[in-house]
């Protein structure tokens, strides 16, 4: 069967400059007699080189590399009990999709291979406008304080002086922050290295809010588990793909879909009220800690098919732009400190890498009409013709409120604080857990053999002890094992708080 490529090329599609005019010899250059001087006025010259100078955008500071495609979702369970969000109004209902998973600390070039999180971006073309679900492939993540975000950062790529990465950047920033841990637990595991991109779960990790047609709600966490199971790498796999193949993640999965084997994830949410939020063991706000499925199991929702890959790269994953702030009528952020500072940064990224019309690009342009009053700036190919750009008596617009705008919610009352969130003894429970009892011996032995490889290079002795007594207060065996592997003597735990001294999440309701 011929490609799509194959077949486009049979049109005989004639060649023009950018203004559509056409060129007889693409190669050919004006120019005064055989030898002499280029020509100013050979527009289809000048035209070629100004755009080739110009073809790269900013690279993404963070998810840079990454993998995209294609395909729908469709609800598969009757939820309009916790939302009235449109794309669950029916069972059996379809909406499309497009999907991007990238690594997080590497550079474009760099490999799919790489120990790195995995980005899990889901864009829902849906009949209420575009809803975009910016997931990890691991429930939690290393902060819960946002102002370390950028910190975070600057740690995993390269080093100001050198240009390179460094063990010691990488672990003494882990080794100041220990509610990192639980996420370094689950890095330096094999599940750090997954088979490409299309053979991993992915996870809201912040907390959302479903609000149905009556105005009530439930705090959920949103779960795409792929059919199939969770694929990994083990250490010396990862390192040997990386040098062979550095984007077999992207060609894995290009591959897959254009031999028909679709991706598909089933969709779950786990659900708690507020009543619940209130009870719980830890603070529902922080990303750094996962709701347990035996206490809020998992409800199907739906089902994930990617079944298309992109025609063009560029237009269709490196323009695409997601944003948790891309929300639609029946979905609600939570107060979660890093979800909420990530509604601002997202969307103030990509108006710097992609304009302040992003939104008009193809990939990112809703199904639905826009009708605003927006115009203007750089690349706006929909300028919404003559309507006024105010709200108009002679060209009025219709507005649709939330159907639970007016009903009960949540409210905040307290005084403006600068307090940052501090360590107890509840940062290491779910930590240990993973270690005592989800790790088997074989996933324990990669687990030190994965963490000694790399902190074993670290040069600053304070940087190792000190994230070595993190370890510790995991478990003093994880920690004897990795300071063995790595020949340093033993570390007594980091001194934390009791549990009973952390902050628990308080809700409250207005009349």
């Amino acid at each position: 069967m011929p490609s799509q490529r194959a077949l486009e090329a049979q049109d005989n599609a004639l060649f023009t400059t950018s203004n559509g005019a056409p060129v007889a010899e693409p190669y050919a250059a004006q120019r005064v007699a055989a030898n002499g001087p280029l020509l100013l006025q050979d527009f289809n010259l000048i035209d070629s080189l100004a755009h080739f100078a110009r073809e790269r955008i900013p690279e993404r500071v963070v998810h840079a590399k990454g993998a995209g495609a294609h395909g729908y979702f469709e609800t598969t369970h009757d939820v309009t009990d916790l939302s009235c969000a449109s794309l669950f109004a029916s069972v059996g209902k379809k909406t499309p999709v497009t999907v991007r998973f990238s690594t997080v600390g590497g550079e474009l070039g760099s490999a799919d291979t790489a120990r790195d999180p995995r980005g899990f971006a889901v864009k829902f073309k849906t009949d209420e406008g575009n809803l975009d679900l910016v997931c990890n492939n691991t429930p939690v993540f290393f902060i819960r304080d946002p102002t370390k975000f950028p910190h975070f950062i600057h740690t995993q790529k390269r080093d100001p002086e050198t240009h390179l990465k460094d063990p010691d950047m990488f672990w003494d920033y882990f080794s100041l922050n220990p509610e990192s841990i639980h996420q370094v637990m689950i890095l330096f595991s094999d599940r750090g290295t997954p088979v490409g991109y299309h053979h991993m779960h992915g996870y809201s990790g912040h907390t959302f809010k479903f609000v149905n047609k009556e105005g009530g709600f439930h705090y959920v966490q949103i779960h795409f588990r792929i059919q199939g199971g969770f694929q990994t790498l083990d250490n010396a796999t990862a390192g040997r793909l990386a040098g062979e193949n550095p984007d077999f993640g992207i060609e894995a999965m290009h591959n897959d879909i254009a031999a028909g084997k679709y991706p598909t994830w089933d969709v779950y949410v786990q659900t708690m009220t507020s009543e619940q939020a209130e009870s719980f063991r830890y603070n529902i706000l922080d990303l750094t800690k996962v709701w347990p499925h035996k206490d809020f199991p998992l409800r199907p929702v739906g089902r994930m098919v990617l079944n298309e890959n992109p025609r063009n790269y560029f237009a269709e994953v490196e323009q695409a732009a997601f944003s948790p702030s891309h929300l639609v009528p029946g979905i609600e952020p939570s107060a979660d400190p890093v979800l909420q500072s990530r509604l601002f940064s997202y969307p103030d990224t990509h108006r710097h890498r992609l304009g302040v019309n992003y939104q008009q690009l193809p990939v990112n342009k809703p199904l639905v009409p826009i009708a605003n009053f927006q115009r203007d700036g750089y690349m706006a190919f929909d300028n919404q013709a003559t309507r006024p750009n105010y709200q108009s008596s002679l060209v009025p617009l219709t507005y649709k409120p939330k159907p639970y705008e007016q009903v009960k919610h949540e409210s905040w009352l307290g005084h403006a604080n600068v307090d940052l969130s501090f360590i107890t003894e509840l940062d290491f429970e779910q930590p240990r857990a993973l270690w005592e009892k989800v790790m088997d011996d074989t996933q324990r032995e990669h687990f030190v053999g994965n963490v000694a490889g790399h902190f074993g290079n670290v040069k600053s002795a304070a940087v190792k002890e000190r994230q070595l007594s993190v370890f510790a207060a995991v478990s003093q065996d994880l920690a004897d094992r990795i300071s063995k592997a790595i020949g340093h003597a033993q570390v007594k735990p980091l001194a934390v708080a009791p549990a009973s001294s952390a902050i628990r999440f308080q809700y409250n309701e207005r009349p």
